[in-house]
């Protein structure tokens, strides 16, 4: 039925219809019932008692017409299909509860479409259409219920498919859906066996297809939904066969590529996908500190994003979900306790949310806690100027690959991934980042590598202030906070906590420059942390202290940067078995230079530090400069009590230098046989050249040789100087000299000084004896 042939006569064909320029003039006019004529059944009195077709379907084309008056086909049961082209309409086509092959809207204006439960068997398309419910026209009962006969359960859209059956595929390119004041499209348990076909399609108003099935893709790729105060687009609870499809249209001219975009929220929770996810390149905005869309997300859980670009709260995708390529979101990307069954792809997106002020702040640019990605979490190049990225409790079985991010939430958590496992590696490699990077308790299989990345503007707490927070991380292999390069250190200016961390395999800092927070001044919390390996190789010396508290490893290498840190170390309980670079048993210098390391990091005395180092070098079969190693830790124990006893601090350094100079502590029993001799030499050449004045008085003393004894009865013994000095020199053995031989003035002087001399000799030797046989016990 052809509006534009030739008319009866020979009147020429008339211009080929442009719908959209307002109403035509007569020479178009059709009305409905004229259009529905032919179909009625004959004798039925216009009740529209439909007559059914025969088994040759045809097909009703109308092109190039206005149609007046309502085209009703509701309840209808026909075996045609309705195709219009280049046609207007007065009111919105009536389909509800009909029965038909297909429908078909080609370059058509509508005033709206009213296909509540409709069935067919074919496509419903409207292409390059455009639906536009205008003010005051008068119907009163269309697709749109007004403010004054709006009823309850009563849907409010331009177009109307809830309940609608579809056994082909709906197809919406390049058509535009003008009805802001309400919904554009309501679509509540749609039912296509097809696709959802919206290319370019451009919406004022909500989509709303919540519950809908679909056998193939939705696509919206270069569609533009707006919305700005409510849902650009709610799917919740549909599940869709294929892919759901909001990227870029590349049909035509490079020129005319258009990106899908919507303004508003996409409200996709629930929803089920056997295919893929794909908003490459999407640009997405809903309204920040606006008005709130939903009632329920007036609450003052933290945890709620009031103001979300996109909601996938507990999705299931089979596929890949790609957020990629160029997506632009103002507003929260949230997706908690989501299943995908692919990766999700966030590489060279763009999120950005307003920085709030007051607790809670409401301004995460990524949440998915509780979800399980089952491959890799790919956020190369992602960029987030202001915001959280937030990762609690969330399951990746791939790695997680985000290289050159560049993240900033100054004086905040930037990213939170408390308890997030990771099966394979964790790269934030190359990354910039302004806040703190918190992935406290995570579980990773491979290695967390962060080389080269820079974390600056930490967040101050009262109890953990650090850039970096690693504590009680599980790794499968190595933790590397390491320089991609001589130009690209990593750096934390607030520190790394590692507290409880475990590592399989290494632990390296090789070219880290580490500062640290002014409130706590650690720039490094190492307590507890275990690994085989730390390689604590600094770029620069640590600004603030390094904590190494019972921290274990099998093999630790160093360097000065490292024990240079301007906090000192607490070494506390650190073990080491060896060091990567042995000490050569004849490098003493090396030896001397580590403790003086050791003294120098130390802020006083710390006895266990000594003890670890010793222990290693003599399991390293090295024993002589372990007990060098004792020999100065004794010296310095005797420092600190002569500083922390004011008076009796001078007689405390001279015990101390009396045993080292001895007895070297009993780590250098050689220098008290040493002593011994000399001071046996030297008394026996005292004595032995010495003359006594008494053996020239007989009379009044007892004269035996070159000596005087000391009664009648030991005048019979020999004087000999060697054993007379050795007895002086023995305090608790006697071999019967020096109580038998009279000496006086001089001598009895030099005697005492010997036998003093064997007092002490003999105490620092059995201090020293003693320490040694508890050392070996």
């Amino acid at each position: 039925m052809p509006g534009g042939q030739p008319g009866q006569g020979g009147q020429p064909e008339l211009p080929t219809l442009d719908p959209f320029k307002g109403v035509p003039d007569r020479r178009y006019h059709l009305t409905a019932d004229e259009l529905l004529k032919p179909l009625l059944e004959p004798g039925s009195g216009g009740l529209l008692r439909w007559r059914r077709q025969a088994s040759n379907a045809p097909i009703v084309a109308v092109e190039n017409a206005y149609i007046t008056g309502r085209l009703d086909l509701r309840g209808a049961d026909l075996d045609c299909l309705f195709r219009f082209e280049n046609c207007r309409f007065e009111y919105p086509p009536d389909v509800r509860e009909a029965k038909i092959l297909g429908l078909v809207f080609r370059r058509c204006w509508l005033p709206g479409l009213k296909a509540r439960n409709l069935r067919s068997r074919n496509d419903v398309r409207l292409i390059r259409c455009v639906v536009q419910v205008l003010p005051d026209s008068g119907e009163d009962e269309t697709a749109v219920q007004r403010g004054d006969t709006r009823e309850r359960g009563v849907p409010d859209a331009a177009i109307n498919l809830t309940d609608a059956v579809v056994e082909g595929s709906v197809v919406l390119t390049r058509t535009e859906v003008d009805y802001p004041q309400g919904r554009a499209i309501q679509a509540d348990r749609l039912i296509i066996a097809g696709a959802l076909l919206a290319y370019r399609m451009r919406a004022e108003g909500e989509v709303r297809l919540p519950g809908m099935r679909t056998g193939g893709n939705v696509n919206f790729s270069g569609a533009r939904l707006n919305n700005r105060d409510g849902f650009a687009l709610d799917g919740n609870g549909a599940h869709i066969g294929g892919s759901l499809l909001c990227e870029v249209d590349n049909y035509g001219a490079t020129s005319s590529r258009r990106p899908f975009s919507a303004r508003g929220v996409l409200h996709l929770p629930s929803i089920r996908v056997n295919g893929d996810i794909v908003l490459r390149a999407a640009e997405l905005q809903s309204e920040q500190r606006g008005r709130i869309v939903v009632e329920a997300w007036k609450s003052s859980d933290p945890y709620v994003d009031p103001w979300p670009a996109l909601v996938g709260d507990r999705w299931q995708v089979d596929g890949n979900v790609e957020l990629s390529d160029g997506l632009a979101a103002t507003g929260t990307l949230r997706m908690i306790n989501g299943r995908i069954g692919g990766t999700l792809r966030l590489a060279r997106a763009r999120i950005t949310v307003p920085r709030g002020t007051v607790e809670p702040f409401y301004d995460r640019a990524l949440h998915l806690d509780g979800s399980q990605i089952n491959g890799d979490l790919e956020a190369t190049g992602l960029s987030i100027p202001s915001g959280q990225l937030r990762m609690a409790d969330v399951t990746v079985r791939g790695n997680m690959l985000a290289g050159r991010t560049e993240l900033s939430h100054a004086k905040r958590d930037v990213v939170s991934a408390r308890r997030m496992k990771v099966g394979g590696n964790f790269h934030l490699h190359g990354a910039t980042i302004e806040g703190t990077l918190r992935l406290q308790g995570i579980e990773v299989g491979g290695s967390v590598y962060l080389y080269g990345t820079d974390v600056t503007k930490p967040a101050v707490r009262n109890k953990t202030s650090f850039s970096v927070d690693l504590r009680t991380v599980r790794v499968g292999r190595d933790i590397s906070l390491t320089g991609a390069g001589k130009q690209q250190p990593f750096h934390a200016e607030g520190g790394v906590n590692m507290d409880g961390a475990s590592s399989g395999r290494r632990i390296d800092f090789t070219g880290a420059v580490l500062g640290a927070s002014n409130k706590h001044a650690i720039a490094l919390d190492a307590s507890d942390v275990s690994a085989d390996e730390f390689l604590l190789n600094f770029g620069k010396a640590a600004t603030g202290r390094i904590v190494l508290r019972h921290a274990h490893c099998q093999t630790l290498e160093d360097n000065t940067e490292f024990w240079d840190a301007d906090g000192g170390i607490e070494l506390e309980d650190f073990r080491y078995d060896v060091l990567k670079r042995p000490i050569d048993m004849k490098d003493d210098a090396a030896v001397a230079d580590r403790i003086r390391r050791l003294r120098t990091a130390m802020a006083g005395y710390r006895p266990g530090p000594y003890d670890q180092l010793a222990a290693m070098l003599r399991n390293s079969g090295n024993e002589e400069h372990a007990s060098t190693v004792l020999f100065k830790k004794q010296e310095y124990r005797y420092e600190a009590l002569a500083a922390g006893y004011r008076v009796l601090g001078p007689g405390v350094r001279l015990w101390s230098w009396l045993q080292r100079w001895m007895v070297g502590y009993g780590y250098r029993p050689v220098r008290a046989l040493a002593w011994l001799i000399m001071l046996l030499a030297a008394g026996s050449i005292y004595f032995g050249t010495a003359t006594d004045s008494c053996t020239s008085d007989p009379v009044r003393y007892m004269v035996s040789g070159p000596r005087c004894a000391v009664d009648q009865q030991e005048t019979g013994l020999e004087w000999n100087p060697v054993l007379y000095t050795a007895d002086l020199l023995v305090p608790i053995v006697d071999f019967g000299n020096k109580g038998r031989w009279y000496m006086h003035d001089l001598d009895k002087w030099v005697s005492n000084g010997f036998t003093a001399m064997g007092w002490i000799l003999a105490t620092t030797v059995a201090a020293g004896a003693g320490r040694m046989i508890r050392r070996e016990s």
